[in-house]
């Protein structure tokens, strides 16, 4: 008689719920500890909210840049599209709750029929084979032979900015605003910054954007980056480079943030974005046996193996690439590999990502800088949006698409696409890198015409002179 594996899952995030699925599809006995409701942050108080939020705020911008398509608002001959047209913040975030809610009890639903038994209440480690629950009704003990840890992570507080959940706000809390706020501080350039800044920005409030670094968005594409704060600049949102908070305050309705350089800025509101802190502290990891780094992030290897035999690890608290899609691979590999099935260690030269500011910012594979220094040279071509013809008609003008490949094969090696919606756009970059596809492989197929995706077509076509251009050099 073939024996059943019991499976425990610390975390109900997409690293988690996703395993959880797999491990009952392939027979496991299934039980998922959560602590925050099912779907975790991403579903709850990041991803999920946060796409909702930019989803009004893609509307706006398309209001605020109609006009060159002849759209006029109110009396004839008035073209005051931001005066026309607001938004009513309460209502928007009354639909990203709600939104996030019954996203959260689809996947429940979805677990339930599936036998997954799922409970309530924060798990800690007892030992490797034991997993113990705190719930409302006391500690519950579960057995396992498979344990996976998917707790997630939660926002990095500064010492002297704390948030009070009313006008000095974390990313978590900004959907409990009710008015949109008169002038908003956003602490912290990175994708959460930049999002959050370029979303406030489009729904109209002032924005300030405090950036640490020489660019926005400093781990991204540099002309990306470019792009996006020339596109800033045009909207009047500003950014504050070379400028590191110290603290922030509150006196009333006023917010002060005090650099480093002794400079001070003052707003209604600020939201901090700077960075994330693992959800691995008191779970008994350590003495279990569960390696963590200095930052308190879980080890894993690229099967999702911890330190300890038969505990596995998936999701922000690995601080692998910290993406739902990536937590999600992590946590299905995890139980692929445990329980016997056909498995890929994970790749993330694979993987791609998206930033969703206006324009939105994705990316696949090699990155320009890795180009830059490859050995042989990687052959990279770069079309400006404003050259498609669909874009044209689109009234679109900021951004581009640039293509990597091989020099000789001409294979796809990467790719960026800055433009509306770039995270639709990229998914045949993603392809043509994850199968190896060649430039006139990508080139060979038909696009439709007219159509922003022409514009990849294009580039591998031009990337079919330019590799053999390299080759003969």
């Amino acid at each position: 008689m073939r024996r059943v594996t019991r499976v425990v899952i610390v975390g109900g995030g997409p690293g988690g719920y996703e395993a959880a699925l797999v491990a009952a599809q392939l027979g496991g006995e299934v039980t998922l500890v959560d602590t925050d409701g099912i779907g975790g942050s991403a579903v709850l108080t990041d991803c999920v909210p946060s796409k909702t939020l930019i989803a009004t705020a893609e509307v706006m911008t398309g209001v605020r840049e109609s006009n060159e398509l002849g759209i006029r608002f109110g009396a004839r001959g008035d073209s005051d599209a931001e005066n026309a047209v607001h938004v009513d913040l309460a209502a928007v975030n009354g639909r990203v709750l709600d939104l996030a809610d019954r996203q959260s009890g689809d996947i429940a639903s979805r677990l339930a029929s599936q036998g997954v038994r799922i409970v309530r209440g924060r798990g800690r480690l007892d030992g490797r084979e034991r997993v113990i629950a705190e719930t409302e009704d006391g500690e519950q003990g579960f057995d396992a032979d498979v344990v996976l840890i998917a707790t997630g992570a939660h926002p990095r507080i500064l010492p002297d900015a704390v948030p009070d959940g009313e006008r000095i706000l974390t990313w978590t809390q900004v959907y409990a605003l009710d008015q949109l706020p008169e002038k908003l501080i956003v602490v912290g350039s990175g994708v959460t910054g930049a999002e959050f800044a370029s979303a406030y920005d489009a729904l109209g409030a002032e924005v300030v954007l405090v950036s640490s670094r020489d660019r926005v968005l400093p781990g991204e594409d540099a002309d990306a980056a470019q792009v996006l704060e020339d596109v800033f600049d045009r909207r009047g949102l500003t950014v504050m480079s070379r400028a590191r908070a110290a603290s922030v305050t509150r006196d009333g309705d006023v917010v002060t943030v005090r650099l480093t350089d002794g400079r001070e800025v003052t707003g209604s509101h600020c939201l901090l974005a700077v960075g994330s802190i693992p959800n691995t502290a008191g779970m008994g990891l350590e003495e279990a046996g569960v390696e963590l780094d200095r930052g308190g992030f879980i080890t894993v290897d690229k099967v999702s193996r911890t330190s300890a035999r038969g505990v596995y690890a998936a999701g922000d608290c690995t601080g692998v690439l910290m993406l739902a899609s990536v937590a999600a691979m992590q946590g299905r590999i995890a139980m692929w590999h445990a329980l016997g099935d056909a498995v890929a260690p994970l790749d993330l030269k694979i993987v791609s990502s998206n930033v969703f500011t206006a324009p939105e910012i994705a990316t696949v594979g090699m990155s320009q800088a890795q180009a830059d220094v490859a050995v042989p040279k990687v052959a990279t071509v770069k079309l400006a949006l404003q050259g498609n013809a669909r874009a044209k008609m689109q009234g679109l003008h900021d951004g581009f698409v640039k293509v990597f490949c091989l020099p000789v094969t001409g294979i796809v090696v990467g790719g960026v696409v800055v433009a509306p919606r770039a995270s639709e756009l990229i998914y045949p970059l993603a392809i043509a890198v994850s199968q190896r596809l060649t430039v006139d492989q990508v080139a060979a197929s038909f696009t439709v015409y007219p159509s922003v995706s022409g514009s990849l077509a294009e580039a591998a076509r031009q990337l079919h002179l330019h590799g053999e251009a390299l080759t003969r050099a």
